[in-house]
C-alpha cells in the first residue's frame, strides 16, 4: 500500500478530530486495524472504504486518490505485457475492444480529478 495513502487516512482522521478508537468503533473493527491501515500495513475492505468516505465526508476519489494513482501505474505496466490470445478464441473481439478502451482511459487519466496533486 502506498505510504501517501496511509498518511491520507491518518490526516483525514485527525482533521475530523477523531481518535483511532472512534474510527474503530464506527468501522466495527479493533483499534489495531485502524492503526495498521494508517501505517500502510493493511488495506481497508470495500465496506471500510465506503464507511471511511462517509465518516470523513469525502468522496472515494478524494480520500483514496493516491491508491487510484498506484493502481493506474501498475495497470498500465501490466497492460503492456498482457499475453496474446489465439485468433480462434471467440471472445477476442470483445477482449480487443475492452483493452483498447482501457488503454485510452489510462492515457487520459488525470490524478487531479481523483483528489491527488
Amino acid at each position: 500500500m502506498s505510504q501517501s495513502f496511509a498518511l491520507d487516512l491518518k490526516v483525514a482522521r485527525k482533521k475530523a478530530g477523531l481518535t483511532q478508537g472512534d474510527c474503530a468503533h464506527l468501522l466495527d473493527v479493533y483499534k489495531d486495524k485502524v492503526s495498521l491501515m494508517e501505517q500502510g500495513k493493511r488495506l481497508p475492505s470495500v465496506l471500510e472504504i465506503c464507511t471511511l468516505s462517509l465518516i470523513y465526508g469525502r468522496s472515494f476519489e478524494r480520500l483514496f486518490g493516491s491508491a487510484l494513482e498506484d493502481a493506474h501505474q501498475v495497470l498500465k505496466e501490466r497492460l503492456a505485457t498482457l499475453p496474446v490470445v489465439s485468433n480462434r478464441w471467440i471472445g477476442r473481439f470483445n477482449r480487443h475492444d475492452t483493452l483498447n478502451r482501457l488503454a485510452a482511459r489510462l492515457d487520459e487519466f488525470d490524478p487531479t480529478e481523483h483528489g491527488s496533486s
